[in-house]
């Protein structure tokens, strides 16, 4: 009863996207959907979103054709992470985002994002990634 989200997702349903950095809801590593908000899933009990929608990065990808999500195809076009520790955390929030708001200036991606941190420093690339899933989203 007291497992969190991140815990149950990665050790009992082997989706280790969902990383575990800090286990404090600081670094953003472990960022989930939940009913299509990003959430820290370290900080979230598993049986509390009994009944809800949980979508990790895993999910994001078409399941019948294989074909990526704006997201994910909006970072490999950019290339926008170095060692990728934080890329699912930030691939989640990004989604979170463009849902919200399919044409985000650099400002607001920024703010929406600011909740992930990136060990490498690599915060303009990142930004980059999110303004192109805008570009992606606007063309779709």
């Amino acid at each position: 009863p007291n497992e969190t989200l991140a815990m149950t997702l990665r050790y009992k349903l082997n989706l280790t996207g969902t990383k575990l950095g800090c286990d404090r809801a600081e670094c953003g590593a472990c960022t989930l959907l939940i009913d299509g908000v990003n959430q820290y899933g370290c900080s979230i009990l598993t049986h509390s979103v009994r009944g809800r929608e949980v979508t990790t990065v895993e999910g994001l990808e078409d399941p019948d054709t294989g074909e990526l999500s704006i997201v994910q195809q909006a970072v490999m076009d950019e290339g926008g992470f170095q060692c990728a520790f934080c890329a699912p955390g930030f691939i989640m929030s990004m989604t979170a985002l463009i849902e919200q708001n399919p044409n985000p200036t650099r400002a607001e991606a920024a703010h929406a994002l600011s909740g992930n941190l990136c060990r490498c420093a690599d915060y303009d690339k990142i930004l980059n990634c999110a303004m192109r899933a805008g570009e992606l989203a606007q063309n779709a």
